[in-house]
């Protein structure tokens, strides 16, 4: 790799801490919430992915970059992360479907991106010492370190749902030759695109509508199925969504959450919710399936999870766990019809291992419309 070395950037966490490296991307600096993914494939839908609004994402892999960017794998519209960190990024990437290299996407996606540094004592510092605040800057200046450490302690993600989700309705068809027609609706608080194809996939239309729509409303399309979608910033700050998830339950259409959706579906019943130390961020996390009395390898990207203790036993119970840490990776609310899981089933990128919990909603929606 012939990186310019002269190019030089820096990354300043709340700490105090400084590591210099070589700078790609675009130039300036930006602030945000630094973070790890340990997923050694999947960088481009990590930077697609609007779960990742308002952090600086972290690549524990060494090497980002070898088959590029293209034109396919793209999870929304553009690059959500505020910022982006590697061990050593690719500038010959070697792919059949390659459109750019990743210093020309970050560069067209305005995003500022640090490489040379070492990411596993960066990662070893996030593990130790929990989520840090930092910035990433190509204009670093010691003598007014404190003013940008003042910047970075004090920033906050907000109005991370509202910032990500669309502003009109949207409608995807079925896939052509794909078994049934059931419309479901899309509650799209940071929806990643690969859980409209699986719908698609398993026969479904899909009416994507913004995350601030109401209940009303949402039933007022007459969907066989609600989706609650995957999305940034801490779950308990949408009040006015959790109102709303909590009129849908009672309405007798199957639900399925993901990610933010399970959160918000678990605080919509009384539970709470809690920050985790890092997070889980990666394609590799163990989850417990309690039912099937399996463990599978699944995707995921939260920084929030679902207290087991606070959770009503009366409503259902607790179906999935994390193999890891214990926390509460998946609900079945057995006095509504409705599932939720805290990973991604829908993966991109990652393992695919629990896509049968796409096919468990169809079975749900064809038992609704007693189609079986």
């Amino acid at each position: 790799m012939q990186q310019n070395e002269t190019k030089r950037a820096w990354l300043v966490l709340q700490d105090g801490s400084v590591y210099p490296g070589v700078s790609f991307g675009a130039e300036g600096t930006t602030v945000g919430e630094t973070v790890f993914n340990t997923g050694m494939t999947g960088y481009q839908e990590v930077l697609t992915d609007p779960s990742y609004y308002g952090q600086i994402v972290t690549q524990t892999y060494p090497l980002i970059g070898n088959y590029g960017i293209n034109n396919d794998d793209m999870e929304s519209g553009r690059s959500w992360v505020k910022g982006y960190i590697v061990s050593e990024w690719c500038e010959t990437p070697s792919n059949f479907r390659v459109a750019m290299d990743l210093d020309a996407f970050l560069k067209s996606q305005n995003v500022i991106a640090i490489a040379g540094i070492d990411t596993r004592a960066l990662t070893k510092k996030l593990r130790e010492s929990g989520v840090m605040n930092g910035a990433i800057t190509t204009a670093y200046d010691e003598s007014k370190k404190d003013a940008l450490l003042e910047q970075i302690r004090a920033y906050t993600i907000a109005d991370a749902v509202a910032a990500v989700s669309c502003t009109a309705p949207a409608s995807f068809p079925k896939a052509e030759g794909s078994e049934g027609d059931y419309h479901v609706v899309l509650c799209d608080y940071g929806y990643k695109r690969n859980i409209v194809r699986s719908l698609q996939n398993r026969g479904c239309r899909v009416t994507v509508v913004p995350g601030h729509t109401s209940a009303e409303e949402i039933l007022a399309l007459r969907p066989d199925g609600i989706m609650l979608s995957n999305g940034p910033g801490d779950p308990a700050e949408n009040t006015a969504i959790i109102a709303e998830i909590a009129k849908l339950l009672p309405s007798g259409v199957p639900i399925f959450g993901i990610c933010l959706g399970h959160q918000l579906t678990a605080l919509a019943t009384g539970a709470a919710t809690c920050k985790l130390k890092y997070g889980h961020r990666g394609s590799n996390q163990p989850v417990k399936d309690r039912d099937l009395d399996r463990t599978f390898i699944t995707s995921q990207n939260h920084g929030y999870a679902v207290e087991g203790d606070s959770f009503d036993t009366n409503l259902g119970r607790i179906s999935h766990v994390n193999a890891n840490d214990g926390t509460v990776e998946g609900i079945r609310y057995e006095r509504y019809n409705c599932f939720t899981v805290q990973f991604h089933p829908e993966a991109s990128a990652g393992p695919k291992d629990t896509a049968y919990l796409f096919d468990e909603f169809i079975d749900r929606i064809k038992d609704a419309k007693g189609d079986r």
